[in-house]
Formats: structure tokens, sequence, C-alpha cells
């Protein structure tokens, strides 16, 4: 469970989109051939995949810089290309997703490339292009230049290492200082087992192999000959030593199907992975660094950043290719937890506005109600649940304390608005609880754009609020028969012994 929930929420869907990130590495393009596979060679025991579509991807530390967009963010990315087709075809997917580049191309290296062959949602092959090897020194100095003129506009940095030959351990210790200095945290994506090159940063964050096998450079460096590869514990106790070796605020592994480990000086928690089908892994250690290195930016504590980062790779292992997450998957794959803290559930117009969005965006059917909801009874348990019927999310919009004065009277509200938003919210049927000031909820309805509008059945369809409107985008209007003989009124005189 994801501590101060309601504030989490909040930065994702109020501040993600402020965060500006810098990505520095392995920057490569990933192109796919899609196509199906019906029979095998009759030239070679392979199978036969019959061509559908192409499709290219920005990969490497370039799928890190889509991570961050996807998740509302501000990026840019920074490393080595070739002059040829594919650095074009990389730029032009950087600039339609709204990435910045710094891409500096070095003579006689081609722009990485990751060809996957796919039959069906299975991968049969993948074809690499590169070169690997030192770049030229003067290459190496262009970059820097680059990168430290923007690390002071920057909230966080991110190292993404595929040990294709941009961070150098010269070029990392340059980059983590100038960082560190503005107190700007760094995370790495490390390849090199020799974790002494990212001394300083505030994070490491290796696969369960990459830290075997730093565990195993660290065991042989202290003579630990009994160390046991696959003795986790073990592996973890050696974490908790290069966390204080190499000046790290702490380290976070992803453990595969055990999930991710956050390692302390002194201190370990493992947060269990998110049960899902998976199709593909590929990219899925991109993600969890892209959610990390938003939560640090965000100020969030590290155990809440690795709970986040572990929702996020539950979502991404789901999928085919290396397809990042998106802002409102998370949100959605947050929903469980979120539906359990009332507090959560209420939210200002300007929230509302932005979780209905995300709603529509994740193909989800948005309802809505609205009343003044004094002194809660089964008539309005009962609307509520039958309204929830007719989508997937329901918004409650309640008449302020004034507006409900207006309306019934000046002894109204029996109850508060903020009480009654925090008994609404506690429901299960309801997903958002949002207060408005004006006589009715028409300005509201309309900004919000629901699906379904729901009233009781003392409303016909031409008496409804914003009927019109939402039957105008093809939205439906549903009346809900009255649960007789209960009403706040009825419930006010039986209280007053009339």
């Amino acid at each position: 469970m994801i501590e101060q929930l309601h504030e989490v929420i909040q930065e994702i869907e109020r501040n993600w989109e402020s965060r500006r990130l810098l990505v520095v590495g392995d920057v490569m393009l990933d192109k796919y051939i899609w196509g199906e596979v019906a029979r095998i060679s009759p030239e070679a025991p392979v199978p036969v995949v019959h061509f559908e579509h192409q499709s290219e991807q920005p990969g490497g530390a370039a799928n890190v810089a889509m991570n961050l967009v996807r998740l509302g963010a501000q990026s840019c990315v920074a490393g080595f290309t070739g002059d040829d087709e594919n650095r074009s075809l990389l730029e032009a997917s950087l600039r339609s997703n709204g990435i910045e580049s710094m891409l500096i191309s070095s003579e006689g290296f081609p722009t990485i490339a990751k060809m996957r062959i796919l039959g069906g949602r299975q991968q049969m092959l993948r074809l690499d292009t590169e070169r690997l090897g030192p770049r030229p020194q003067r290459d190496y100095e262009r970059l820097l230049a680059a990168v430290l003129e923007r690390i002071a506009v920057c909230h966080a940095v991110v190292l993404s290492d595929y040990a294709k030959g941009v961070l150098t351990p010269q070029l990392c210790q340059a980059v983590i200082q100038a960082a560190r200095e503005r107190d700007i945290p760094v995370l790495v994506d490390p390849k090199s087992a020799d974790f002494s090159r990212y001394r300083g940063a505030t994070t490491i964050c290796p696969n369960l192999g990459e830290l075997t096998a730093a565990a195993m450079r660290v065991a042989h460096n202290l003579d630990a000959t009994a160390f046991d590869v696959n003795d986790l514990p073990a592996v973890l106790t050696l974490a908790e030593t290069m966390v204080s070796a190499f000046d790290l605020d702490f380290l976070a592994a992803t453990l595969s199907e055990k999930g991710i480990a956050l390692v302390r000086r002194g201190s370990r928690l493992i947060v269990p992975a998110v049960a899902r089908q998976v199709f593909d892994v590929s990219g899925a250690g991109d993600t969890v660094i892209a959610v990390l290195a938003l939560c640090l930016a965000s100020q969030f504590k590290p155990e809440t950043a690795v709970e986040l980062a572990n929702v996020a790779a539950g979502i991404v292992v789901g999928k085919v290719g290396t397809v990042p997450v998106e802002k409102h998957e998370l949100l959605a794959a947050l929903a469980p937890q979120i539906a359990l803290h009332a507090q959560d559930k209420v939210v200002s117009r300007e929230e509302l506005l932005a979780r209905a969005a995300l709603w529509r965006a994740n193909g989800e059917r948005v309802v809505f109600t609205n009343g003044c909801f004094d002194l809660l009874h089964i008539g309005h348990i009962t609307l509520l649940e039958q309204a929830r019927r007719f989508g997937d999310r329901l918004i409650v919009a309640i008449n302020s304390d004034a507006s409900v004065s207006g309306l019934k009277g000046p002894s109204r509200p029996i109850v508060r608005q903020n009480e009654r938003s925090r008994v609404l919210a506690a429901l299960a049927a309801v997903d958002a609880v949002v207060v408005f000031e004006e006589p009715t909820p028409l300005e509201l309805i309309v900004a919000a754009r629901p699906d379904v509008i729901v009233k009781g059945g003392d409303y016909g369809v031409d008496t409804v609020v914003g009927a019109r409107e939402v039957l105008s985008w093809g939205g439906q209007v549903r009346i809900v028969p009255l649960v007789e003989g209960f009403s706040t009124t009825r419930l006010i005189e039986k209280g007053a012994g009339r």
C-alpha cells in the first residue's frame, strides 16, 4: 500500500507535466516487422512470417525519454548516433513524441538499431545494427558540453547505460558531479558490473543479473569465497555494502517475478511484483527507472518511488514490444488503492476534469449524477449503485452548503459539504466526488463531458440539467426509479417527532 496516496495522486495529476528530466546514454532505434506465422519454411526448420506492417520506436536511452513523456513529464535525451537514415527516423520519432534531443553524430559509427520480427505476439528474431568501441574524444567533449548546459534546468538526470560506448567512467563522473552540486538526483541504469564508475549517484537501478554480477565483483574484492550467486539474501547483503562503498543514497534492484528491492545502508525492503500475464519484458527496466526518476524529481520517498515503479512494471510486461506506460494507465492501476481511501476520491473541479480525461483515455465509460445528498439514506444508495452499473466510473457532484441553502432554505444542509463528500466517497460505487457552487451543475457537466447522466424518478429527460448537452455529444440520460418512503425531508421530520 502506497503511503500518502492522496498527495501522490495529486502530484501525478497536477505537477508531473512541469517536471523536466534529462536522459544521457545509448540511444537506439527499435524497429518492428509485424506479421503472422502459419507454417514452417520448407527451406529450413524456421517459421515463415507473413509480413503485415512495420513500425519504429525510440529505444535504449531514448525509450526512457519516451516513458517520461508518456507519464506526462518533459524530457530531453542526449547520446551518439550515426549520420544515416536510422538517425533521421529516430529524430522524427522523438519530435513527434515531444522529446527534445541532443544527438551527436559520430563518424564511422552507425545509429544503433534493433530490428525485431514478430509473429503474432511472439518475437521470432532480432537483428542488431551497431559498432562498439570508444568514439573520438572530441565527440565526448561535444556531448558533455551539451549535457552540462542542460543540467541546470532539470529536476532529475538518468544515465541509461547499454554498454555501447557512451557512458565512460569519465563522462559518468562529470555528469554526476555537476548534477549533485546542484542537488539534482541522478539515477543510473547500469550495464557495467563495475559500479565504481557510477560513484556518487543518487541510486543505481540494476536488474537481478546485473546486481549479481556487481555483487560477485565486490565479493571477489572482499575475498568472500563462500559467496553464492543464487542466494538472494547474500546478494542483497553485498548490495548494502555497495550503497556505502559507492556513496549512493539507496539502490533499487528489479528482481523479475520477485518484485523490486530497495536497499539502504543497513536495511532492505522487497516490494512484491504485481501479478500480471507477461507477454514481453522488453523495456521494463526503462519504465522502472523513468518512474523512479519522476518520483525523485517530485521529492517522493524512495519507498513510494519503488512502489509506483513496481506498479508500472506490472503494466509494461503485459505489452508486446518496447511500449512505454501511459500516465492514465498508471493512475488506472492505482484505482484499487484509491478506492480504499475516501479522501483520494474527493477532488477539485480541475482534478476531476484531469481524472475524467484519463478515464476516457483508458477506454472507460464515465457516468455523472448530482444532488444535495443531505442525510444519506437508502434511496441515495440505490440511486448510486444503479448509476454505477451504466458505466465504469461514477462521478457524484454535490451542491455546496451555500447552494443547498439557496435551494432548501437557511436550515439546510444538516450535514456540511466536507462531511457529505467524505461519506459519499467511502461508497464502493463512487469513483469521484466534487462540490459545485452554482445553482445547477451544467457548467461542470459541459466541462467533464460524461457519457451518461443519471437522475432519480422524480425527473423526466426533458427536465434533467445537462441532458441536451450530453445527448448532443452522443451520450445517454438514464432515469432511475425512486425508492418509495425515503427522503431527507422525511428523515428530518421523523427526527423532529412530526
